[in-house]
């Protein structure tokens, strides 16, 4: 029951988390192949996918050599502040203090920079199109990976976490493949919001297992850590809404 409860919680963060950074590549994946055709665009995607598999194939035999409370202290560390800085970004936007995040904004003012660098140096551009392309698969990739190590080290659920975040890759790609649009009805600041509380979560978890803090319950603790930032976020919405409203008043 606790294994497969941490498989659960860490398939559907790996899942939700890939969703949004597969959609964050492929608003630039297609805003290059609008402007420049699917040549530039697919050759960079393909070059950023290989990049991101030699690394993952070179690096990923190294941590079976980290000692695993070492491994879960660092893990937990830089998944909390991967996870609160998504979730900061969350209820600011929740609050309306930034604005909520546009896909298709994105995707406008990414093909319009491309337009731009087209009437500067049109010679050049296709470079510059699948060196955007290969950069937006890579980076948001590398993401992708650690956060699929980060909820899945030690607890032997790596396969099944990993075939999460393929899954939700593949589905935004071919999504992206069939309309060639940006995703832009995807309530990507939602999605943000439940994957920072999720990331956070693990990351307390895994910071206190890195000092040996031996949680009540186990991996049941990650369900009251998860709550904790929960409501923690929506109190904390719902506290700068109040200011905002009263400050515009």
């Amino acid at each position: 029951m606790i294994v497969s409860l941490h498989a659960g919680s860490a398939m559907t963060a790996a899942f939700l988390a890939s969703l949004v950074e597969a959609v964050e590549a492929l608003t630039i994946v297609l805003a290059v192949a609008v402007v420049r055709g699917w040549r530039p665009a697919g050759l960079g995607a393909i070059a950023g996918l290989v990049v991101l598999a030699v690394i993952v194939v070179a690096l990923g035999p190294l941590l079976d050599r980290v000692p695993l409370h070492w491994l879960q202290l660092a893990i937990g560390i830089l998944l909390l502040l991967f996870g609160m800085r998504w979730l900061r970004k969350a209820i600011l936007r929740a609050a309306g203090l930034i604005p909520l995040h546009d896909e298709a904004a994105a995707f406008a003012s990414e093909t319009a920079e491309l337009r731009e660098q087209a009437r500067r140096d049109a010679q050049r551009l296709d470079w510059l199109a699948g060196l955007a392309s290969f950069k937006a698969v890579l980076l948001e990739g590398l993401e992708v990976v650690f956060i699929v190590i980060a909820v899945s080290a030690g607890r032997g659920v790596l396969i099944p976490v990993s075939a999460a975040a393929l899954a939700a890759c593949l589905l935004v790609a071919l999504i992206g493949l069939l309309v060639h649009r940006p995703l832009a009805r995807v309530p990507e600041n939602m999605l943000k919001f439940a994957v920072g509380v999720m990331l956070s979560a693990f990351g307390l978890f895994w910071t206190g297992e890195g000092f040996g803090v031996a949680w009540p319950g186990a991996d049941l603790a990650i369900l009251a850590f998860i709550a904790l930032f929960l409501g923690t976020g929506l109190a904390a919405v719902a506290l700068l809404s109040c200011r905002e409203a009263a400050a515009a008043s």
